[in-house]
């Protein structure tokens, strides 16, 4: 369906596109773009007839031309027209077409403030309720504008964290607004670590390791050592430490979560809430402080050119336990590699915190790390519009599942907890 300046012009389709992927919206908005004569992006989804994981089956999508196309190139404008130019409650900025614009306008100012004037075409790369992503030419490069929703504007934030104690893990931030809505991001060359090497594998996690502890360590507000429990946070980040998690587990089972849950599987859960405290007791028994978290700190979010790996996308950043990373790290890749990962992991805070526990954290870890995606993903439904909840909807109840299946698996094996 698209529209410009406020009025629906028609619809367009349907027609295939490579991705499968609802929020890869690059290749929609390429063929729009070519088939109108105008440059058109996609500002949101408006429904999905099949599919599911968020991929496959015939979507619609409410796409807005930047200039007006001529006319006889688009079918009639859909019955409920007026229905798709309505204010919504919680649209995302960049999924509105002044959004869009403004986005754009202030890329273009910010980038003429930083003496990188934009050169060509900006390019669409996806949108959807987390985030908007462009691809912006300018004249020394190219740059990322990324558009972020309110449950996650500590992005820059987070990534200024890391450049401060190791500048090379994470890409440039070339300029970020005032309500840290928008911001530019550097080009990364190389390609996403889907396939990295153990090698590439194991040096990102060494690395990152260190900069997490280093980043606990300038963050502590007195020169304690790292057996001073005292709760500290690092300024702009959401805590989601453990005994954190543990005061925000019943909440999320009075909500929304629990209509997925059955009355077994509630009650199971309520329990857990009441365990998670002794839980974070036990986590914290194990010596490993508290830090800057990427949260999604799997390969696909890294990238490497054979020179330097670079880890991309913190938008689920927060303050927390490490282990939640060590548990991510594994992902996405064969048994076996994935267990050369978690053994990296160990190895390389056993060196940075001798006489601390990783091995037993990530252990421990499990259930609390399922119970943090649980709160971030009802954070997701809670502050996204209607017909994008189709991207989340039963998340926070699968999270909780797997969180009593980490905790039962933690009972069969006898893990002591310690006191809360």
């Amino acid at each position: 369906m698209v529209t410009s300046q406020g009025e629906c012009l028609g619809t367009y389709g349907p027609f295939p596109v490579e991705s499968p992927w609802w929020a890869e919206v690059g290749p929609v908005a390429e063929r729009l773009t070519a088939a109108l004569g105008v440059p058109v992006m996609v500002l949101r989804l408006v429904r999905v007839e099949g599919g599911e994981g968020a991929r496959d089956g015939h979507v619609t999508y409410h796409a807005e031309a930047l200039a007006r196309p001529r006319d006889g190139l688009l079918g009639a404008p859909p019955p409920d027209a007026a229905d798709l130019l309505r204010p919504a409650p919680r649209r995302s900025g960049w999924a509105t077409a002044p959004g869009l614009r403004e986005a754009l306008s202030w890329a273009r100012e910010a980038l003429r403030a930083a003496d990188r004037p934009v050169d060509g075409d900006v390019r669409q790369i996806k949108s959807w309720n987390l985030s908007g992503l462009f691809r912006v030419p300018t004249v020394r490069g190219p740059v990322w504008l990324k558009a972020l929703p309110e449950f996650a504007t500590w992005e820059a934030r987070a990534i200024d964290l890391v450049a401060q104690v190791d500048p090379e893990l994470v890409p440039s931030v070339v300029a970020a607004d005032a309500d840290r809505r928008l911001m530019l991001l550097e080009h990364v060359p190389g390609e996403d670590c889907w396939e990295a090497s153990d090698d590439v594998v194991q040096t990102m996690i060494r690395r990152w390791s260190a900069a997490q502890l280093e980043i606990a360590r300038r963050g502590r507000a007195a020169p304690a050592g790292l057996t001073d429990r005292t709760p500290r946070t690092l300024a702009g980040l959401t805590d989601r430490t453990p005994r954190t998690l543990a005061g925000l587990a019943h909440g999320l089972l009075d909500g929304e979560a629990a209509t997925g849950l059955t009355a077994a599987e509630l009650s199971a859960a309520r329990r857990l809430a009441d365990d998670l405290p002794a839980m974070a007791a036990a986590l914290e028994e194990c010596g490993l402080p508290d830090t800057l978290v990427h949260a999604d700190f799997h390969c696909g979010n890294w990238r490497s050119d054979g020179r330097r790996t670079v880890a991309v996308d913190f938008s689920d950043s927060h303050f927390g336990h490490p282990a939640v990373d060590g548990l991510r790290a594994g992902d996405f890749r064969p048994a076996e590699h994935r267990d050369r990962a978690t053994a990296a992991w160990i190895a390389a805070w056993s060196d940075l915190v001798p006489g601390s526990d990783p091995g037993r954290a990530l252990v421990l870890a499990e259930p609390v790390k399922c119970v943090m995606h649980a709160v971030r993903y009802q954070e997701f439904l809670d502050g996204i519009e209607t017909s994008e909840r189709i991207y989340h909807e039963g998340d926070p109840a699968g999270e909780i599942r797997a969180a009593l299946a980490g905790a039962a698996a933690l009972q069969d094996a006898g893990v002591r907890l310690g006191r809360a």
